[in-house]
């Protein structure tokens, strides 16, 4: 990549990371299930993100989509699941590896073929025995006699790679995981499911090394493929790693603006409450503060207890009875139980 797309992403990560945006609640989840719906969808999907929620976490299904569509975010969950388990072990990656890789990726929804090489599964992640084109007029990938010595070699050099890297060198860890991406998809070792394996590959070699996996939108697709084609027939690297680059950095720009936009409109809320517990209940706004700081800080805890709050903020334990007895009185809390198991919750409806 250039230097100058290195700086803007090393500027955005540090960015992102100083604000807290990957500590948010379920933000880990949330990123991957974008992650899932957004590569299946370049292939055809279109399972939103957030059915695509409802169907990972609640095996709720859409009359509006395919089962063969969702079936393919079933299998991309299933494959990530296994892969972030595994890329952690830090085990040499092998042609096996891959075969099994692509099998959870293609698990329900690969076909059998029979070709004049011989027969195969996409469902059971086998390399290709026929030859296959880049869509229609598109350039020939190599030959399948081709696959399995190269898919050898790129295993080899990838983990040559893997263990020269300098783990500290965050850019020199996205170069490394969109180079695998490109190698891999160059070589298209199977029939079907090359993009979601290359992606998912590239993927867990970020997650390896503890970086922030890259997405690609299907608002992307155009560019993405685009540059696939131009650095197969330039026949240089630096155009894929550069726009990878570029669509990361596009990313994580949003993301950014997003936080900052809704801790912004967070801040007129709390503002905006502390007003109105003055204005209501004649407390001083020092208090008040104390207050809305407690409300924010149990939002999304469901039933919390006395000495979460101590623990938290530091305040001793009959001060923090008095704010919290005060916040039940004021209708913001609701105790449950005695005096001694006492725990509170916040009231469904805010006064």
């Amino acid at each position: 990549m250039t230097q100058e797309n290195r700086n803007i992403l090393l500027r955005l990560l540090q960015q992102h990371k100083e604000l807290g945006i990957s500590e948010q609640i379920d933000y880990q989840k949330f990123y991957l299930y974008s992650i899932i719906s957004h590569s299946t969808a370049i292939e055809g999907s279109t399972v939103t993100e957030v059915e695509a929620q409802l169907l990972f976490d609640e095996g709720i299904t859409s009359s509006k989509r395919t089962m063969m569509e969702q079936m393919m975010n079933l299998d991309l969950k299933a494959a990530y699941d296994y892969g972030i388990q595994w890329i952690k072990l830090h085990h040499d990656i092998t042609v096996d590896w891959l075969v099994l890789l692509a099998s959870k990726v293609m698990a329900r929804t690969g076909s059998e073929y029979h070709a004049a090489g011989g027969d195969f599964s996409a469902a059971k992640g086998e390399l290709r025995k026929l030859n296959v084109t880049a869509g229609l007029g598109g350039k020939s990938y190599m030959s399948y006699l081709k696959v399995p010595a190269r898919l050898a070699a790129f295993c080899e050099e990838l983990n040559r790679r893997r263990k020269a890297i300098d783990a500290n060198d965050i850019a020199a860890i996205y170069e490394l995981s969109f180079w695998a991406h490109f190698e891999l998809v160059t070589i298209h070792p199977w029939a079907d499911g090359n993009g979601r394996t290359c992606r998912l590959l590239m993927n867990l070699l970020q997650m390896e090394f503890d970086v922030l996996p890259t997405k690609v939108l299907k608002e992307d697709k155009a560019e993405y493929i685009q540059a696939l084609i131009d650095t197969r027939e330039q026949e240089d690297i630096n155009i894929f790693l550069d726009c990878m680059t570029r669509l990361h950095c596009q990313h994580l720009k949003v993301d950014i603006d997003h936080y900052i936009d809704s801790i912004s409109e967070k801040m007129v809320d709390k503002q905006d409450l502390k007003q109105k517990m003055v204005d209501k209940w004649s407390i001083k706004p020092s208090l008040a503060e104390k207050m809305v700081d407690i409300l924010e800080f149990v939002a999304d805890k469901g039933e919390f207890t006395t000495e979460q709050i101590v623990a938290h903020f530091g305040f001793n334990t009959t001060t923090t009875k008095r704010y919290l007895r005060q916040l039940s009185e004021y209708g913001y809390l609701e105790p449950h139980g005695g005096n001694k198991n006492r725990t509170y919750s916040r009231t469904p409806i805010q006064p």
